[in-house]
C-alpha cells in the first residue's frame, strides 16, 4: 500500500465521513504501519486528540486517541498516542456527560455532545495483542467521538441545535 504525503483531512460534505469503515485483517497491520505513522503526525500536527482513519479518506477500523493539552483542548490530560485498531465500545455507563466537542473535519465549529462518562473498550494494537481497557472524563469522550467516525457519524450529529458554537466564542467561554 502506497501512502500519499502529506494525508489531507476530509471536510464535513466529504461522502467518506458518511461510510461504515472496514475492518482491518491482521495481515494489513504491519501493511498500514506507514499510514498510521502519518495520521498521528496529521494530528498532532492539528493539535488533535484523536484522529480516526477515515478523517484522511481511508476507510478501515482505525484510530489514535492521544491526549493531551494544546491550544484546543488546553484543559486535556495527558495521554501517549494509541493507535487502536479495529476498537469496539464493549461497556458503557449509564451515566453521561454533556461537554464541548470539536473535529479536525468539522473546523471552527464547536457543540456540546451527551458521551457516557466511563467505558469499557476493545481494540488490537498494531502487534496484534487485543486490549480491554477501561476509560472515563475526557479520554472515553475521546474514544466515543473517534468511534463514531468509524461509523459514519460525525459529533454534530449527537448535539441539539441550541448547544453550537464558533470556534472563537468556544475559546471565550473556557477561559
Amino acid at each position: 500500500m502506497s501512502v500519499t504525503y502529506p494525508l489531507e483531512i476530509a471536510q464535513l460534505g466529504n461522502p467518506i465521513l458518511r461510510q461504515l469503515a472496514t475492518p482491518l485483517t491482521p495481515g494489513q497491520f504491519n501493511e498500514y504501519a506507514p499510514f498510521f505513522a502519518a495520521l498521528e503526525k496529521k494530528m498532532l500536527k492539528h493539535n488533535g486528540v484523536g484522529i480516526a482513519a477515515p478523517q484522511v479518506s481511508k476507510s478501515v477500523r482505525a484510530f489514535i486517541v492521544a491526549s493531551s493539552p494544546n491550544t484546543r483542548y488546553p484543559n486535556a490530560p495527558h495521554m501517549a498516542p494509541t493507535l487502536m485498531l479495529n476498537p469496539e465500545l464493549i461497556w458503557s455507563s449509564k451515566e453521561t456527560e454533556k461537554d464541548w466537542e470539536g473535529c479536525l473535519s468539522i473546523p471552527g465549529m464547536r457543540a456540546k455532545v451527551s458521551r457516557h462518562n466511563k467505558i469499557e473498550v476493545r481494540y488490537t494494537t498494531i502487534d496484534g495483542h487485543e486490549v480491554e481497557s477501561h476509560m472515563e472524563g475526557f479520554i472515553a469522550r475521546i474514544f466515543q467521538h473517534e468511534l463514531d467516525h468509524l461509523n459514519g457519524i460525525v459529533f454534530l450529529d449527537r448535539a441539539e441545535k441550541h448547544d453550537y458554537a464558533t470556534e472563537a466564542e468556544f475559546m471565550k467561554i473556557i477561559s
